[in-house]
């Protein structure tokens, strides 16, 4: 870990250490800049939070690091192979990372952004934002969401056995968590905004949930929306009129967004429209905040299905070459 100091500012500090944190990293140090990178969560945290048994769309080599090969047992790597593989990349290239120290404000003064975080304080000549995005949920803002059997992060099945779980969403995550409680004895509905699951879900995972939608395993609640939640009881809007679900546990998997409050802090414009896209110049990663880079998913604003590791990776090379001209 590197100490806290105010004496001595770093060419750049990079917040986030998910893939393409780490890779800005890898960038930083065979420039020879002098570099940190700052996690407020465990070294991925964001992978670290996905589902236990989640499978990633992607194939391993498209996730790989500075050339190092991710071998997985699979055709598609699992979360747990993708946290092994980033650890091995973390150690191989001994990057600079202080885990579990929150950035708290962002300031630009005179030539350096002054970061304070939940462990001391920093100065750097250029920012990266690789903050992803998975660390807040959307939440619906319905009565009742503040309810202790409502959840906005699932990770396995096995708390929900013998339980009524009902799911919100019809994306990857709402449809993984319906299929595995279901088949660990859930009775599971599914509360879904439009006439069925995503068109984007898993190929090889959206056949199976619309055969156990189509044979009445679990039920879908088409066109529905949350209005309020109860102790025991969800009220929905349907165009038929509002209905009420029982159940005992609510998966909110309604999706996730950046951290906008950073942006905010440091002055990076957003779009005026439903995206929120950041300003920045896509050919350097560079926002409208000079020094200021944004890499990965927090491009993409609220639109998180545009950006992903595999075609993020490429940001931690046009970032570091950049900073290397000016």
């Amino acid at each position: 870990m590197q100490r806290p100091t105010s004496n001595s500012p770093y060419d750049l500090l990079i917040l986030g250490a998910g893939p393409i944190g780490l890779a800005c990293g890898i960038e930083a140090k065979k420039a020879g800049l002098n570099y940190l990178i700052l996690e407020k969560g465990a070294l991925c945290n964001s992978i670290y939070n996905y589902p236990v048994n989640m499978t990633f769309f992607s194939t391993a080599e498209r996730l790989e690091l500075a050339g190092i090969p991710f071998m997985s047992v699979g055709a598609k790597p699992t979360r747990t192979e993708a946290l092994e593989y980033y650890r091995r990349i973390y150690f191989l290239f001994d990057l600079k990372v202080n885990l579990y120290e929150e950035v708290k404000t962002l300031k630009k003064e005179d030539e350096f952004f002054h970061i304070h975080t939940s462990k001391g304080a920093y100065k750097s000549r250029k920012i990266v934002l690789a903050t992803g995005f998975y660390d807040l949920p959307n939440l619906m803002e319905v009565p009742g969401e503040e309810l202790p059997k409502v959840l906005h992060y699932y990770k396995e099945p096995w708390p929900f056995v013998g339980q009524k779980v009902l799911v919100v969403g019809g994306a990857n995550s709402a449809v993984d968590a319906a299929l595995e409680c279901w088949r660990k004895g859930a009775q599971v509905s599914m509360a879904l905004l439009g006439e069925e699951v995503d068109a984007n879900v898993k190929y090889w995972v959206r056949p199976d949930i619309m055969n156990r939608i189509k044979e009445g395993s679990i039920q879908a609640i088409k066109n529905s929306k949350v209005v309020e939640i109860l102790p025991t009881e969800v009220c929905l809007a349907t165009p038929e009129g509002e209905i009420r679900v029982s159940n005992d546990w609510v998966l909110a998997l309604t999706g996730y967004k950046p951290n906008f409050g950073l942006l905010d802090q440091l002055g990076v414009q957003l779009s005026l429209d439903e995206k929120r896209q950041p300003c920045y110049d896509q050919t350097n990663q560079e926002s409208n905040v000079p020094g200021v880079y944004l890499a990965g998913v927090v491009c993409g604003g609220l639109n998180t299905r545009e950006f992903f590791i595999e075609n993020s990776i490429s940001h931690a090379e046009a970032i570091i070459q950049d900073i290397l001209k000016k």
